[in-house]
């Protein structure tokens, strides 16, 4: 596993959704104003309650990708998320990741002092992403996406889950090396939800060790409240907290390094009692 500045091996990496977004499906319009312009003041105060709470990573987004949603104006995008990046970044020694599918955007970001791109389309949507994370020195995680937002939902299909997603994953990783990005400032993300069945999603989680073994990186999982997970316990999204952290322990047992969640809380105490039973099962084996 190749040593990495963006999950550090030694931990289980909590990452902190920040969406100033009206529409994203768990928490959209909380941290924007009536004209869906960014509150960079509410931002940073949520952003200081998850850091407080034991969140080692902030990604902030501008564009929901929930199932259904349409592409935005790269301009818009910027607005939502440049400030509060600035704002992030100047008050937090925590990094700061932009969570974006598009060049522009990650540049702005990275300007403003982001020190991490979150692709969820594995450089499928722009493939110019991997340039700008590359020039700025930027760590990029690599996500999988087959389509896009709008239409990923629309009938998925695998013949073999983990197999493809390793694959297709080993795909956008040889654009993102060939741009010039080293293997240490790399990380991947099997995309739970995104395209994805009820039975894809629980075999990326529960086989998320694997998946790092193949392709010798690190891997982030987020599963946080979402539809597959009320699909299991009938709970609306709302009230999905409990079974993301169950979700974050059993992948972090299996052997992902870090989780993307909105409630920190939750998932600090679910990496805890997982990554310490990974540690004991691995000290029985040896």
């Amino acid at each position: 596993m190749t040593a990495s500045t963006i999950f550090p091996r030694e931990r289980v990496t909590v990452v902190g959704v920040l969406n100033t977004t009206p529409d994203s499906f768990s928490d959209g319009g909380r941290l924007v104003d009536d004209r869906d312009a960014a509150n960079v003041d509410a931002a940073v105060a949520a952003a200081a309650q998850m850091i407080d709470a034991g969140a080692q990573m902030i990604d902030v987004g501008g564009e929901s990708t929930r199932p259904g949603a349409l592409e935005i104006p790269q301009a818009i995008e910027i607005d939502r998320t440049a400030p509060v990046v600035e704002a992030l970044a100047k008050r937090f020694a925590v990094a700061i990741s932009i969570d974006t599918r598009k060049a522009a955007v990650a540049e702005a970001a990275i300007e403003a002092g982001a020190r991490i791109v979150n692709d969820v389309s594995g450089l499928r949507f722009d493939a110019a992403l991997a340039d700008v994370a590359a020039a700025a020195g930027a760590s990029l995680i690599v996500g999988h996406l087959r389509g896009t937002p709008e239409t990923m939902q629309q009938n998925p299909h695998f013949d073999d889950v983990l197999a493809e997603v390793i694959s297709e994953l080993g795909v956008s990783l040889a654009a993102a090396r060939a741009a010039g990005i080293p293997d240490e400032r790399l990380a991947v993300d099997p995309g739970i939800g995104f395209g994805k069945r009820l039975e894809d999603n629980l075999a990326l989680l529960a086989n998320a060790g694997s998946i790092g073994a193949s392709l010798g990186l690190p891997v982030l999982v987020g599963p946080s409240r979402k539809a597959f997970l009320g699909s299991l316990t009938g709970d609306p999204v709302e009230c999905r907290d409990a079974a993301t952290a169950a979700a974050c322990a059993v992948a972090i047992f299996a052997g992902a390094d870090a989780v993307r969640v909105h409630d920190v809380t939750g998932a600090i105490r679910a990496a805890a009692v997982a990554a310490a039973l990974r540690d004991a099962r691995r000290e029985a084996i040896a």
